[in-house]
């Protein structure tokens, strides 16, 4: 039995991070939010200390440091995107390994950063890559591999997930914490679509701004015209009113379903890191390098084939 810390409790993600420790046989030693919001425990993991102050848990931590059996052997960090890199710097000095939720850090120099921390403590850090762990996306990425080599197969990726007036009084809103929609809802399909059609060899933005972003991503083996929102009137017609989500990614006209499975990905993600088989900085580099040139990238007009239609319907 291994023992856990979280950091970020009260968050929405946090649930999912408490049942994959209980579920994997392990104990939630301690949690922290400056939110007391964190009810959920008392399902999960009723025992568990907790603290809404970071020097308190810190402390606490140290204390349970002095006795091996007590010791921290992880933190997970769910905590806002732009306290993640403190926050996984802090759970390596304590002398655990670092679960982090996506995106890990913001840009490959804070990677880098993060490696050196890394190599100071002689610990690691871990980056939740649950996409990789589903069944249809590793099916396609099979299909992908032994099509001929030379095969680019045509995507076209569509995310809209409605989001109410309280996301833009949140840290959600505030593109200096979130970095932006990009980053905050779509790093993990970036890192989908590398796992799946290999090295990024062109990084085009088409629009930007609070609410969505779209462009065109070529990779090895695909073109990729994507869009990403969280306005519920970019919903299309057929499933405004009735659902505040729609996910679409055809592939070469055949459309990848992969609404079901997404329940225990957080479980086998734990699973896999703690058989020595989880994701580190080296495979998190690539969709944060991606999100790194959408954040920063001049916008263009979208060549012929290159553009999402939900941009021309912007327009």
């Amino acid at each position: 039995m291994k023992n856990f810390a979280l950091i970020g409790a009260a968050g929405y993600i946090a649930p999912r991070h408490m049942r994959a420790i209980r579920d994997t046989g392990n104990h939630l030693a301690v949690a922290y939010d400056i939110n007391d919001s964190v009810g959920i425990i008392d399902s999960i993991s009723p025992q568990s200390e907790f603290f809404t102050e970071f020097e308190r848990f810190q402390e606490h931590a140290q204390q349970l440091k002095r006795n091996p059996a007590s010791a921290l052997d992880y933190v997970a960090v769910c905590s806002p995107n732009y306290l993640h890199h403190s926050h996984i710097a802090a759970g390596l000095r304590l002398g655990a390994d670092v679960i982090c939720e996506k995106p890990l850090v913001p840009t490959p120099e804070l990677v880098d950063e993060l490696a050196l921390v890394e190599k100071e403590t002689g610990q690691r850090v871990y980056n939740i890559l649950q996409l990789r762990h589903h069944e249809a996306i590793l099916k396609l990425r099979d299909k992908v591999a032994k099509a001929p080599s030379d095969t680019k197969f045509d995507v076209e990726l569509t995310y809209i997930t409605s989001r109410g007036k309280w996301y833009a009084e949140s840290w959600k809103g505030d593109n200096r914490k979130s970095f932006g929609v990009a980053t905050n809802i779509g790093v993990h399909f970036y890192d989908m679509l590398h796992f799946i059609f290999g090295k990024l060899q062109r990084n085009v933005v088409h629009h930007s701004g609070v609410a969505k972003a779209a462009g065109y991503l070529e990779y090895e083996r695909a073109r990729v015209r994507w869009f990403l929102s969280i306005d519920a009137n970019d919903l299309p017609e057929e499933v405004k009113g009735k659902k505040p989500t729609y996910r679409n990614i055809d592939v070469s006209g055949e459309q990848l379903e992969f609404s079901e499975g997404f329940t225990d990905l957080h479980t086998t993600s734990y699973r896999e890191i703690l058989a020595g088989r989880g994701y580190g900085l080296a495979d998190a580099r690539h969709c944060i390098e991606t999100v790194n040139v959408i954040r920063s990238a001049t916008l263009t007009k979208g060549e012929q084939g290159e553009t999402h239609p939900y941009v021309r319907q912007l327009a």
